[in-house]
């Protein structure tokens, strides 16, 4: 899983240097699909899962996650976009994303990047032996509620290794000592969704693509983490 993992941060990487002003979410997901190809067994994790058609999730403004790459949608300037990766090397999933300004974004869209990437490492800090998922949820949740922030209720973080998605459901909000209790070797992927706005969400007419109900905008970090005796251990790491 470490190993997918480098592979899920070197395309993430890659997305940070090609996001920028006319560049098509299409053209992402192709520098995507053609540097994890490039790495020998690895496979976009997405292409195909529940019928998804690409190899990664690109998400623009007020859409949280599941946006489908499309060369209809091109980057603008002040646009800020949600890259979600999977990869699939030698039986294992590792699973990220990140959301990354357009040019020059406001200083209302960088505060939400902040305290997005902010809450997860509040969460990750959570994933020690013997907390609980709603250890978890409680930290991300509070990181974005005191920045006035909101977090989706019903999209939630997940368990990760053999398949993409599997047990436990790890929500972004939650009571401590609640949930899930975490033991050694788990490997779950933390992923807060916080909004400007209210937390209700809706589906769009594509079947994928979730947006903030009230067009709010919305920031998505996420890490694959092993719980492990020495604390949490990030596999996605670049």
């Amino acid at each position: 899983m470490a190993r997918a993992g480098k592979i899920v941060a070197g395309t993430l990487a890659r997305m940070r240097e090609t996001a920028r002003p006319g560049v098509s979410t299409e053209d992402l997901d192709e520098v995507a699909t053609v540097f994890i190809k490039r790495h020998p067994g690895a496979k976009a994790s997405f292409k195909g899962l529940y019928g998804f058609p690409k190899s990664i999730c690109t998400s623009i403004n007020e859409e949280i996650v599941h946006g489908i790459p499309s060369k209809k949608r091109v980057l603008r300037e002040g646009s800020i976009v949600s890259v979600d990766v999977g990869v699939f090397l030698e039986g294992f999933h590792a699973d990220a994303a990140i959301t990354i300004g357009i040019g020059e974004i406001s200083p209302e869209a960088e505060r939400l990047l902040e305290v997005t990437e902010k809450a997860l490492y509040a969460g990750i800090a959570q994933a020690t032996i013997g907390n609980y998922t709603g250890d978890i949820g409680h930290a991300v949740q509070n990181v974005a509620m005191v920045a006035g922030y909101d977090v989706a209720r019903e999209l939630v973080g997940h368990g990760v290794g053999e398949r993409v998605h599997e047990d436990p459901q790890v929500p972004n909000h939650g009571q401590p000592h609640r949930g899930t209790r975490l033991q050694a070797g788990m490997t779950i992927a933390i992923e807060p969704m916080v909004m400007i706005g209210h937390h209700a969400t809706k589906m769009l007419s594509d079947k994928w693509t979730v947006v903030t109900a009230d067009a709010s905008l919305a920031a998505h970090f996420e890490h694959t983490v092993a719980v492990t005796k020495d604390g949490p251990l990030i596999l996605t790491a670049a």
